[in-house]
């Protein structure tokens, strides 16, 4: 083997040995600076010897040290770097920011209590092309500064505004998601039961304007009005008993809060109840389980007829701005569901659809 000129044939074992013999041999001799010099790695070939420009790192946890300004200023920050740190195409963001980040947040009821839950938030600002990232820290602690109050949408409002500047953005979004609890009533034994409705509060700016949105899901049954008629029609033709077919069904309610009165979660709950009044049950005894077979069969629904019964309450509410009503009906029939999406005015139109939005419709009992 010839180890000043290039290799004449393939090394095996021996030359291999005799290769490592002459490596250690010389890094015995050389400086240690040297060394790491050709290659850092040639000293874990030599136990007992360090690389001279190659620090010695503790490994103990400094319990003691404190981060003062100086040192703060010292650390790199990456995030906020340079656009030559750029990774792809220097192109702005539309959203950049955090997601479920949850904290207990105390909300006013409609009759003048406050009840805290557990809240999921959702942050985003914009980011310029140019820029090479957020801190996504600030929007956690611009929302803490604001965590004792109590929440509304002038609340969402002022830690918007406090992120925005902190990022230097144009535009921001906000968005709170908990489950409300509220209690119902059952149809006739009079017992009362706790329901949970999913609720998002979101806010949006947008050059300089503002948007308040509410999100309701509202869960209810649906009779299919095409079998309630046969199944009538085999029990009047043929004395043949037969039953419709009813499915749990899931409404999303978007509404766009405007008129400056106040919008209670009650207020679109009630809304929501009054335009299907299927809603499902938390307490149920049997003279309840009959009124709500019979109530089924005073309001049989199609998919159609649920959407545009939600609009015609959310039409007739002068606090509601624009709107959107994306139904689910989960079919006990057929093996798919029946959806529909109605909007009104230009906040919720949309030429795509997400991919996810009916299946994000589907609630486990």
């Amino acid at each position: 083997m010839n180890f000043v000129g290039e290799i004449d044939r393939e090394p095996n074992r021996a030359d291999a040995e005799e290769a490592l013999a002459v490596l250690r041999a010389w890094a015995e001799r050389a400086d240690p600076t040297e060394v790491a010099r050709l290659d850092p790695a040639i000293a874990r070939l030599l136990p007992g010897r360090e690389v001279g420009n190659y620090p010695d790192l503790s490994r103990t946890y400094p319990e003691g040290f404190t981060a003062d300004e100086a040192y703060r200023a010292s650390m790199p920050d990456l995030q906020n770097g340079p656009s030559s740190l750029i990774v792809g195409a220097q192109a702005p963001i539309q959203h950049v920011g955090i997601s479920n980040f949850r904290l207990p947040i105390v909300f006013h009821t409609r009759d003048g209590g406050d009840i805290t839950l557990e809240t999921s938030v959702t942050g985003t600002v914009s980011l310029i092309g140019e820029k090479k990232g957020i801190n996504m820290s600030r929007i956690m602690r611009s929302f803490y500064a604001h965590a004792e109050r109590t929440f509304s949408f002038s609340v969402l409002a002022a830690v918007l505004e406090d992120y925005k500047k902190d990022h230097d953005s144009i535009d921001a979004r906000l968005m709170m998601r908990f489950s409300f609890p509220a209690k119902v009533q059952s149809l006739r034994s009079g017992l009362t039961g706790w329901q949970y409705y999913d609720i998002a509060l979101e806010l949006m700016e947008r050059e300089g304007r503002q948007t308040r949105i509410t999100h309701l899901d509202y869960v209810y049954s649906s009779t299919c009005p095409c079998s309630l008629e046969l199944s009538e029609h085999a029990r009047q033709a043929r004395g043949q008993l037969a039953t419709p077919h009813s499915q749990r069904s899931v409404a999303r309610i978007s509404v766009v809060e405007e008129g400056g009165k106040r919008l209670w979660y009650e207020d679109l709950i009630d809304l929501a109840r009054a335009a299907v009044p299927t809603e499902t049950q938390v307490m149920v005894k049997r003279e309840d389980e009959q009124a709500f077979a019979e109530l089924n069969a005073a309001n049989p629904i199609f998919v159609e007829d649920a959407a545009r019964s939600f609009a015609e309450r959310l039409l007739g509410d002068d606090r509601i701005g624009d709107f959107r009503v994306v139904a689910s009906h989960q079919e006990s029939l057929h093996s798919h569901d029946a959806v529909s999406i109605l909007t009104e005015g230009p906040t919720f139109v949309a030429e795509s659809i997400d991919p996810r939005l009916f299946s994000s419709l589907h609630k486990v009992g």
